[in-house]
């Protein structure tokens, strides 16, 4: 990812942006400098969503719209739909939308995920409406780290007791019939994670993302299948960075190359 900061100016406030390039330069996300800000952990749930040109995607708490516009840049003439509780990085998402010239296949909508369905509906979501599901949800249970002074920063971080499951509700009436979701969490609330899908999605596969040879998962994907009652599968992963520290080569090719990451290795 490479960053070049610099001034935008709305009204009287001045916010800092960067401007940052995704998938070896083929997108270019602005982001704030300060809170939120996305960075691998998008592409890499970008690049493991199924989607097949002419698919929608729904892209929950997007952000400035990295991980929509990553699927949008892999995947020809595919739709992404981006909601987003923040109406500043919602604003974000529509300019790099037309920034990269995605703006007829991208839509964002500002609107609080775990608000009642009525009024989602008429925020503009489509009930069963989207193919897939994508969601990089805040890591944090509420209690368990300091909250971060920023407000944007926090709320993009720490999770309300009880609200994976709001956000799994939510995602699994927005999913198709047969339609998939894929999500990306911290390793260690993989079962809280399973938890919430339990009855919603089946056909589960679990891709583990290791920070090095020889280290604990620090991330996980999780992709399901809506109302499916196929089993789990856990899959072999894959390591991020060599022991020196550099991307290793299959990292290096979802990050700077847009390749797809595989989650339909065979069964045993």
């Amino acid at each position: 990812m490479i960053s070049n900061a610099k001034k935008k100016s709305d009204g009287a406030d001045r916010q800092e942006t960067t401007a940052d390039a995704f998938l070896g330069g083929r997108i270019e996300v602005v982001q704030n400098k300060a809170g939120h800000r996305a960075g691998s952990d998008a592409v890499f749930l970008a690049a493991a969503v199924p989607a097949r040109s002419g698919e929608s995607v729904l892209d929950a708490g997007a952000g400035a719209g990295t991980a929509g516009l990553c699927v949008l840049a892999r995947v020809p003439e595919t739709h992404v739909t981006a909601v987003e509780i923040d109406g500043t990085q919602c604003a974000l998402a529509k300019t790099n939308a037309v920034r990269n010239g995605f703006e007829a296949r991208f839509r964002a909508i500002a609107a609080d995920l775990t608000a009642p369905s009525k009024v989602l509906s008429e925020a503009g979501l489509i009930r069963e409406g989207y193919g897939h599901v994508m969601a990089n949800p805040p890591f944090y249970a509420e209690g368990s780290v300091r909250v971060a002074p920023d407000a944007s920063r926090a709320a993009a971080h720490v999770m309300p007791q009880g609200e994976l499951e709001r956000w799994v509700r939510f995602l699994a009436t927005m999913t198709a019939p047969k339609g998939t979701l894929t999500l990306i969490h911290r390793a260690g609330e993989l079962g809280n994670v399973l938890e919430a899908l339990k009855d919603r999605f089946g056909d589960l596969a679990i891709f583990p993302l290791f920070p090095k040879p020889g280290t604990a998962a620090g991330r996980i994907i999780v992709r399901g299948r809506k109302n499916s009652r196929a089993g789990l599968r856990v899959l072999p992963g894959l390591v991020l960075h060599e022991a020196g520290g550099a991307y290793t080569k299959e990292a290096e090719a979802i990050l700077r190359g847009g390749a797809a990451l595989s989650l339909d290795a065979p069964r045993d």
